[in-house]
């Protein structure tokens, strides 16, 4: 007997899901803005539209991936003192490396196993890679240290904010 699985509207329908994901860039980047510096160790906290953009890249694929991070970049601009486009840029690079994850068997399970942690922490470091590429004055400080200091610290711990969303869509899928 064939197993018939269940679609919601969410699933089944993708304007939902973009309009669902909009509105979760939003309250995310309201997030970032207000509450994120309660977490930060040290002046680093986790990048949680990065987050959001590398979910979508693996579940959606490439271009939808690439669109969220260019929409999420640019709201994060616009709402920081930020240079414009920095982020948009860097994000829509990590949806892109994100999206090379993607295929239509494993667009579910993916996000709900130990792979997209990889994932996370591979884009996330290529994003701080761009990402602070603007931010080095030469005399200040070398881009090596301030990589150190802001790159990998960033990708670990945006890598290790990944677990949640992991956790909870491994919960999902328990549940079902």
């Amino acid at each position: 007997m064939q197993r018939v699985e269940q679609r919601t509207i969410y699933d089944s329908n993708p304007i939902i899901r973009y309009i669902f994901y909009g509105m979760t860039s939003f309250l995310l980047a309201i997030l970032h803005m207000s509450f994120l510096d309660l977490i930060s160790v040290g002046g680093v906290a986790p990048d949680l539209l990065l987050l959001l953009t590398i979910w979508i890249a693996v579940s959606e694929g490439r271009m939808p991936g690439m669109t969220v991070g260019f929409l999420s970049g640019i709201l994060l601009d616009v709402i920081s003192d930020d240079v414009l486009g920095t982020n948009a840029l860097a994000k829509t690079m990590a949806g892109f490396i994100a999206g090379y994850f993607y295929s239509e068997k494993n667009s579910k399970t993916l996000p709900a196993n130990y792979a997209f942690l990889g994932v996370t922490a591979l884009s996330s470091f290529l994003h701080n890679c761009v990402y602070f590429f603007f931010y080095v004055r030469p005399t200040e400080i070398n881009y090596f240290e301030f990589f150190l200091k802001y790159g990998l610290a960033s990708t670990l711990y945006t890598t290790v904010a990944g677990i949640f969303p992991m956790l909870f869509k491994r919960q999902q899928q328990v549940g079902r």
